[in-house]
């Protein structure tokens, strides 16, 4: 039987000039925080940006990082990034924008690989895992989900996060420790029939060992 739930979450990027309900927001990060995290470390903190003029002028601050950005790219490669900075700033349509900060997390196991000689290949491996990353990736998904199930749309982005510095500093946001990982905005979805990328066949993405 189908989690229809899950069906219903899609990548949204138009939203109506609809406010989200504080309440519907914080429902959505309480089941965020249900997500797993390694050595239950909950190691996010979640921003959440309401006032429409900041939320542009983060949009603004990423627009203006990627043309400073450009300044030292050859010509095609420059092209081809700041083609890419209207994915960056969707988030400029949504009446809320949630932040999701992370925290340090050391992977387990490092400090005996090193204490055993590991090689730098081994240690560089075991750190391509990003367990820290993964617990704020299971947290937004979490985030995606309960909007979904509740009629509102939002888009995982990491795209910005070259603009990270610019984006705190417009809501005055510092808090030691912490960086920033990946935002989504939220709204109501503009149109009612979003449809999403063809997904590979389950062959293509399983292996079966007995």
């Amino acid at each position: 039987m189908k989690n229809e739930f899950i069906y219903k979450r899609k990548s949204v990027r138009e939203f109506k000039d609809i406010q989200v309900p504080m309440e519907a927001i914080q429902e959505m990060i309480k089941e965020a925080t249900q997500a797993p995290s390694g050595k239950n470390a909950q190691n996010w903190h979640f921003v959440v940006v309401r006032n429409k003029e900041k939320i542009e002028k983060m949009a603004e601050a990423v627009y203006e990082k990627g043309r400073e950005l450009s300044n030292n790219l050859d010509e095609k490669t420059a092209s081809n990034f700041m083609k890419m900075l209207k994915y960056y700033t969707v988030f400029k349509n949504a009446p809320t924008v949630v932040m999701i900060f992370s925290s340090k997390y050391e992977s387990s196991g490092k400090d005996i690989l090193m204490l055993n000689g590991a090689s730098n290949e081994e240690v560089e491996k075991l750190e391509s895992v990003k367990p820290g990353v993964q617990n704020i990736g299971a947290a937004m998904e979490n985030l995606l989900l309960s909007a979904a199930n509740m009629g509102y749309g939002g888009c995982y982005m990491t795209g910005p996060a070259f603009a990270s510095d610019k984006m705190c500093e417009v809501i005055a946001f510092n808090k030691e420790g912490y960086n920033f990982s990946c935002l989504t905005p939220i709204g109501i979805p503009l149109k009612e029939n979003i449809n999403s990328p063809k997904r590979k066949s389950l062959d293509e993405v399983i292996t079966i060992i007995e």
